[in-house]
């Protein structure tokens, strides 16, 4: 049987096309903050800490420098496009930007989180587990990457909680919900939707391989 890299080369260069753009807050609720920060090339930046854990989903590649107040040695971070990490805090920092400025979108969490796991009768991980793959999941969140090749369908499935979904390239989906609704989703790559609990059905329209992160909260 011959296998086909098609599909995989083209998610290979699907994310090289995002635009880097300012700083902001894009969502402040009472369960996330969530912004998009610029990181500019050879900029030292001040020190500073982070009170809460962060989910960062990197929307270029990029080469930082971390310095620390208490003495830890200073560590050098490659980033690729479309990276997720989870960011718990680390104390006062400081990093600097080596090679080029790039984007990170930052989901901070206000939420304690639960022991409970999130599920549904139409998980997505279980009832598409072509598409859909986990990244890592904790107390506070469950982060799911989806990747979808042109004209490629997705199962009825459901995102169970709240949930931030950040597009690594650009949709055209036809998008059915469980009442038999249907609408058309447009976004470009970098876009971010901050979203509520869903059942649906889906399908690429678009002629190129689609890619998101979805953070999943729990509370």
């Amino acid at each position: 049987m011959k296998i086909s890299l098609y599909p995989a080369l083209l998610f290979m260069g699907a994310l090289a096309s995002i635009p880097t753009l300012p700083s902001a807050v894009l969502y402040d609720n009472d369960q996330v903050k969530v912004a998009r920060a610029l990181e500019k090339a050879q900029v030292q930046g001040k020190f500073h800490q982070h009170q809460m854990n962060r989910v960062m989903v990197y929307l270029q590649p990029g080469q930082q420098r971390f310095e620390y107040q208490d003495g830890r040695p200073t560590a050098v971070s490659n980033f690729k496009a479309g990276e997720v990490i989870w960011s718990p805090p680390t104390g006062m920092h400081a990093g600097t930007v080596l090679d080029h400025d790039f984007n990170i979108i930052e989901v901070e969490l206000k939420t304690p989180g639960t022991d409970k796991p999130i599920t549904s009768d139409h998980d997505p991980l279980k009832v598409d587990p072509a598409h859909y793959k986990l990244e890592f999941e904790n107390p506070q969140v469950r982060v799911l990457r989806l990747k979808v090749q042109p004209h490629g369908t997705l199962p009825l499935h459901t995102y169970a909680t709240d949930h931030v979904t950040i597009f690594l390239t650009d949709q055209n989906f036809h998008i059915k919900d469980a009442a038999g609704k249907t609408e058309t989703a447009e976004h470009k790559a970098g876009d971010v939707v901050w979203e509520t609990p869903a059942t649906q059905m889906e399908q690429n329209i678009g002629a190129q391989p689609f890619e998101a992160v979805t953070v999943e909260i729990k509370k």
